[in-house]
């Protein structure tokens, strides 16, 4: 995969079942569904949804799943709908005992990056184990990135903190100057909880943000391949 663009999100979710990648492998290569759609001037249109360019390579199962839908807009008064197809590249990745799921959303999702990361994360469990709410979502804790941010403050850019016990006040905010008042920091963990860290990977040359519910952003140009690797490689150990 090439150069991605800037601000591209992932999802990481756990597969609750053991995986066997290679018949995980043939139950998505031969995953197929169809739905028909009437359109509002009458015509019918085939949806496809199907999972595309597998790959196995020793302990990542990784492919793009392809759904397509129907976007509608108005002109000029009238309903305009627009077949779309949206794909979305996965990984697999058995780490020590555990399977993992990586999503990427698509460019073209826009502010449904979470619903549809999400979607393929049930469709995938549906496929493979024939049942929903085996890949489920996991977190990273605040100890984790409380330690990710203290172990190097210059890097970090933003910090948000969430459960915040201030009547009236639901996040709070370091960003800036912000960031080297330590007295500042140390008063806001006291009322909340580490949510969204935003801090550059100086070893890796790239700015990615995370959050607690493992949403992974990438904020630089690097190629899509490189912020997996970094994924896997460094925000896979910090879940709980």
């Amino acid at each position: 995969m090439g150069a991605s663009i800037l601000v591209l999100p992932a999802k990481i979710f756990e597969i609750k079942e053991s995986v066997n990648l290679f018949f995980a492998a043939q139950k998505l290569r031969d995953f197929h569904e169809e739905e028909i759609y009437k359109t509002v001037s009458g015509e019918t249109i085939t949806l496809t949804s199907e999972v595309l360019d597998l790959k196995l390579s020793g302990d990542v199962l990784s492919g793009i799943f392809s759904r397509d839908f129907v976007r509608s807009r108005v002109y000029k008064r009238k309903v305009i709908e627009t077949p779309t197809t949206e794909e979305s590249p996965f990984w697999i990745k058995k780490f020590g005992e555990r399977f993992f799921l990586i999503v990427l959303a698509p460019s073209t999702a826009r502010g449904l990056k979470k619903l549809l990361t999400n979607y393929v994360a049930n469709k995938l469990s549906r496929i493979l184990f024939i049942k929903p709410n085996v890949i489920l979502e996991v977190e990273i804790p605040h100890e984790k990135l409380k330690v990710l941010h203290e172990s190097n403050p210059q890097a970090t850019k933003l910090i948000w903190f969430d459960n915040v016990d201030i009547p009236g006040v639901e996040k709070l905010c370091l960003a800036g100057s912000d960031l080297t008042d330590t007295s500042l920091y140390q008063e806001y963990l006291k009322h909340g909880k580490i949510w969204y860290v935003v801090f550059e990977v100086q070893k890796r040359g790239i700015v990615v943000g995370v959050t607690r519910n493992c949403v992974i952003t990438l904020f630089s140009k690097s190629s899509i391949e490189d912020f997996i690797n970094y994924i896997m490689e460094e925000i896979l150990p910090l879940i709980s």
